[in-house]
């Protein structure tokens, strides 16, 4: 038997091989079904089954794909209706995979479908839990996501509660539980930088998992702190259900090299968003207006989901020479099928051609320093956790993920110094604002990491400002 966690850190996301005897499961699988496929041929193995723990908001799943280029069977749990062909197991069912099994323990909270499957090894003993998001390592799926109009927070929490109680805390402590995710995902409030763990030692650090936890303390510890879901969760939800394009065919249209004549008749024509994927502190340099900035080198995918809310929306690319498949994969994870292109040589041509280039003005923490007491306007872009925790003294809390819903407050007349964690945020708020008719905008590179090594005076309260 091996069991091996395939992990994606800009997603935040745990997928799994299991392979007994010949036979393979893959358990929430990406979109790119490349590194699965590999990974049975290395085994000489066929896939025998694709798992699902229930249908994912926050990315989508290779299941459909996977299944077409495998025949293995799509199983997910109990609830679960899709548009395609798919079995929806029973609570305590079994499936044989070589010389071992997984059994089927649905587990509603998250979702009314969301379902772990416990690795039975060669013995019967239990071995392992892929938990899905019911379980992550510090931190539990959050009851506030699922796409059905007559179902609370509050119920789904409540069902939340029984499943870990009745379902999983009754597992021998030894069980290694293996959850969809890990730091980083919105799909939890606080998760653990750790991707696996045992169920005896969450039961110790895991605070839904104490033993004298009444239901209602459950109810307020879970639901306490929420922050919205992006926009594209529920978009997400849908495609995973009722089916998606194949990846192939979106790379094959996106993977296109553009002439900058080409790229700009696009861009005119199509009403497209241009994209640049290069690294903030090269972006502010030269870019073409209107442009935004996302940077590869981050949560790149997560972050496109939450800025960019229509995932119909055209995109052409702005991106390093080699990265191009990358990007359409990355963004294809998250739901954004229509890539039309990327601009042959870059920048460089762009300039080359005698085509007009915008930039960004970015100065460091230090220079920062030196003007802070002038009455500037500075904005911390960070979530309101981050700002709530330790900020600039008088400064305002203006977070990057509410931007769609609260720009119309800033002036366009106005000078803003932007900064963030560690510089990638606030340079995406500075596209976007550029993007938008605001002209005078600073970058504070390094972000607040470097702004907390000057003398600038520092608040660990929240004080009252705009949020």
């Amino acid at each position: 038997m091996k069991v091996e966690q395939i992990y994606t850190g800009c997603l935040s996301q745990g997928a799994y091989y299991i392979e007994s005897n010949g036979e393979v499961a893959i358990i929430d699988p990406l979109r790119d079904t490349k590194p699965y496929i590999e990974r049975a041929q290395k085994d000489n193995a066929k896939i025998k089954y694709i798992f699902e723990t229930h249908f994912h908001a926050d990315f989508v799943s290779g299941h459909i794909d996977l299944a077409k280029q495998t025949d293995a069977k799509i199983i997910f749990g109990p609830n679960a209706n899709t548009s395609f062909t798919s079995t929806s197991a029973l609570d305590n069912q079994i499936f044989v995979l070589g010389n071992v099994s997984i059994k089927v323990i649905h587990t509603p909270g998250h979702t009314m479908e969301s379902t772990c499957f416990l690795l039975l090894d060669e013995q019967g003993k239990e071995y392992a839990l892929f938990s899905g998001d019911t379980l992550f390592i510090g931190d539990v799926g959050r009851p506030d996501l699922a796409v059905k109009s007559n179902m609370s927070k509050e119920e789904l929490a409540s069902h939340l509660f029984y499943s870990l109680r009745n379902k999983i805390m009754t597992l021998p402590d030894e069980t290694i539980i293996y959850p969809a995710h890990g730091a980083g995902s919105a799909c939890g409030k606080n998760l653990s930088k750790n991707t696996f763990d045992t169920l005896g030692n969450q039961k110790i650090e895991n605070y839904a998992l104490r033993f004298d936890m009444s239901k209602e303390q459950f109810l307020n510890e879970v639901l306490e702190g929420l922050q919205e879901a992006p926009s594209y969760f529920s978009e997400n939800v849908r495609l995973n259900k009722s089916g998606y394009e194949s990846l192939d065919d979106i790379l094959k249209r996106g993977d296109t090299e553009l002439s900058v004549q080409a790229f700009e008749s696009l861009a005119n024509t199509y009403k497209c968003l241009i994209l640049d994927t290069r690294a903030p502190q090269v972006f502010k340099n030269a870019f073409i207006p209107n442009s935004i900035n996302i940077g590869l080198e981050g949560a790149f995918a997560p972050w496109v989901g939450a800025l960019i809310p229509n995932l119909q929306q055209e995109i052409l690319l702005i991106v390093d020479e080699g990265k191009e498949q990358e990007v359409i994969t990355r963004l294809a994870r998250v739901g954004y099928d229509h890539t039309l292109g990327y601009l042959s040589g870059g920048i460089d041509a762009w300039i080359n051609a005698g085509k007009e280039v915008d930039s960004i003005k970015s100065i460091t923490a230090h220079d920062l320093e030196q003007i802070i007491e002038e009455n500037i306007d500075v904005l911390d872009v960070r979530k309101p956790s981050e700002y709530e925790a330790e900020h600039i003294k008088g400064v305002r809390n203006f977070p990057l993920a509410t931007i769609n819903e609260s720009f119309s407050v800033l002036d366009k007349t106005k000078e803003y110094h932007i900064h963030c964690g560690g510089g990638y945020r606030s340079m995406i708020m500075a596209s976007i604002l550029k993007s938008r008719g605001f002209e005078s905008i600073i970058d504070i590179q390094g972000g607040f990491e470097a702004i907390k090594k000057t003398t600038i005076p520092l608040s660990n309260f929240v004080c009252s400002s705009k949020k």
